[in-house]
């Protein structure tokens, strides 16, 4: 099969070991799974829907070219290149009544020569002008070529924009003979995907990304397992744990593979207390004041669990980790069993140094909360990396990696990273800004939610949320205002205990909050957090607005509404 990926060919391997792990009965394929369309497994991508959002027709030329999801977006498109899209979407003109097209007449038209046609549902559209303003490259665009984008889509469930579909029927040529419809053998990605709790807050379903409702967050130290909210960039691989073998390779190692067994047996079980959280938790007051491409998530993309495991670095000394392949390696590098239509698996890494200094605590986690994995988590291995923002811990871990590079995966490279509130798509330089590693201090108030009715005759609001800062940071203040920061109560906290610098917990709290005197009908709870390094959170969502809407840690807010009793 043929592969077509730009950049550094160094690559290549990482998406060839998620097409041996299909081959090896590792991860499993549907039933009905067909090569027509796909590269090599039934897995795929997601939220580099950022990237598709950027402009429905940068939009409309990645859903033609029908690709894998870190080829799908290109998230340095500029704005020229969007209206340049645009143009060329609308300036191309529909010869009426639209012939009939074979499906074999489709296939034969798969190159420059005769033109590039695709399908997508009865529709037959010629491509062929517009291979050379892909953002993507013309040989992206070349992987549909002959075939429907269906497939693309079915996986991609953010093409489904009538702004995005418009403009793709500017470059219909026909339809195809009888209503027929080139894609309707292919296997839907998603027939793998586990049932899920009904109270999580569903933000989308394929991929799925779902959060925990805020008034669940505070009841205990521990997230329910079932309530912790579910990041997933691609669908969930089916792994069958017999089969399931993890391979360690790179810098100074020697290369070995471990079998479930394997991790559990020859290595020394630890367990961890450690909070996740998405990089794009509190995303949405972000995006209420300026646009923001991503999942628009609330407060509850974070959770906090015990973790059980092996320790990372214990098996890194195991393959022969020692201080001059350390010297050597300056990252770790992971890469899952969830994978795109070409075969290429979501990957990131961390600081080599987080992984072997004394004391270490990332772990390859086998158990949550005293039990399995479930599917969602990263059944049966994945990376728990405490301190650490949470793309970089990696579900469904199949391979590491020590090497002088980091990642070069799209979402190290060109999804987690921050920039000035100046920084749009149409200017941003994506090597200019590091990977996120560490969160900043962040609060929410979780109770009482906005919009909340409260009465005057109380004297006091009750409100409840939490606190968390990366990189073993713990919280030693959290203060609460109900008069727009005039005053502040002081919140007690509640918290794992944990040595300095490695407080990977959350901190939850509470304060009674005295009812301010004056207010119009309303009323705003502001809360901010301190850590123990005195960082503390800005007030203002403007100052930290950002194009992927990453780390806002501005000061939480909440409108209630006053009753006067």
């Amino acid at each position: 099969m043929q592969r077509l990926l730009s950049g550094s060919a160094r690559l290549l391997p990482l998406g060839l070991r998620c097409e041996q792990a299909v081959s090896s009965g590792i991860v499993k394929a549907p039933s009905n799974f067909t090569t027509r369309g796909y590269a090599a497994v039934a897995t795929d991508s997601s939220d580099r829907q950022h990237g598709w959002q950027l402009g429905a027709a940068a939009a409309v030329a990645l859903a033609t070219a029908g690709l894998g999801s870190w080829l799908l977006l290109d998230p340095q498109t500029s704005h020229c290149e969007e209206v340049q899209l645009a143009s060329a979407g609308q300036t191309k003109k529909r010869k009426a009544p639209l012939p009939e097209i074979h499906a074999e007449d489709v296939a034969a038209h798969n190159n420059k020569e005769r033109g590039v046609w695709v399908t997508y549902k009865d529709g037959v559209y010629d491509v062929t002008d517009f291979l050379e303003m892909h953002p993507g490259g013309a040989s992206r665009l070349m992987l549909a070529a002959g075939g429907a984008i269906d497939p693309f889509w079915a996986m991609y469930q953010q093409h489904n924009q009538e702004e995005i579909k418009s403009l793709l029927e500017g470059y219909r040529i026909g339809s195809l003979v009888g209503g027929q419809d080139m894609s309707q053998q292919v296997a839907d990605p998603y027939s793998n995907e586990p049932k899920r709790h009904p109270a999580l807050v569903v933000r989308s379903q394929k991929p799925f990304n779902a959060e925990t409702p805020a008034e669940l967050l505070t009841g205990k130290l521990y997230t329910p397992n079932d309530l912790f909210y579910v990041r997933n960039h691609l669908p969930v691989p089916a792994v069958d744990p017999a089969a399931y073998t993890l391979r360690v390779e790179g810098e100074g190692l020697r290369t070995i593979e471990l079998s479930l067994k394997d991790l559990r047996t020859k290595f020394k079980r630890h367990t961890i207390s450690a909070t996740l959280q998405c990089a794009g938790n509190r995303r949405t007051e972000m995006s209420s004041l300026k646009d923001i491409k991503g999942t628009v998530w609330a407060a509850g993309a974070i959770g906090n669990a015990e973790w059980s495991g092996v320790n990372l670095k214990d098996v890194l000394e195991y393959a022969g980790l020692d201080e001059r392949s350390e010297a050597e390696a300056e990252h770790v590098q992971f890469e899952g069993l969830d994978s795109d239509m070409e075969g290429v698996c979501y990957g990131a890494s961390i600081p080599i140094e987080e992984a072997v200094y004394k004391g270490a605590d990332v772990l390859l986690a086998y158990e949550m909360n005293g039990r399995p994995l479930s599917k969602d988590h990263g059944f049966p291995v994945r990376v728990i990396a405490p301190g650490i923002v949470g793309a970089r811990n990696v579900k469904w871990l199949s391979r590491i990696i020590t090497s002088k590079e980091e990642s070069q995966s799209h979402w190290q490279q060109h999804d987690y990273k921050s920039f000035s509130p100046n920084t749009d798509y149409d200017n941003v330089d994506w090597e200019s800004a590091p990977a996120i590693q560490e969160p900043n201090v962040t609060s929410a108030i979780c109770e009482p939610e906005n919009n909340t009715a409260v009465s005057t005759s109380e004297g006091t609001i009750p409100v409840k949320g939490f606190a968390y800062s990366g990189g073993g940071h713990s919280v030693i203040r959290v203060d609460v205002s109900a008069d727009h920061g005039k005053t502040w109560t002081v919140a007690e906290l509640s918290s794992v205990p944990a040595k300095r610098s490695r407080a990977w917990s959350w901190t939850l709290w509470q304060a009674e909050v005295p009812m301010p005197k004056e207010h119009t009908g309303s009323i705003e709870l502001i809360c901010k957090a301190t850590d123990n390094a005195y960082n503390t959170q800005p007030d203002s969502v403007a100052g930290v607005w950002n194009l992927r809407g990453v780390l806002n840690n501005a000061w939480h807010r909440v409108k209630l509404q006053v009753q006067e009793e």
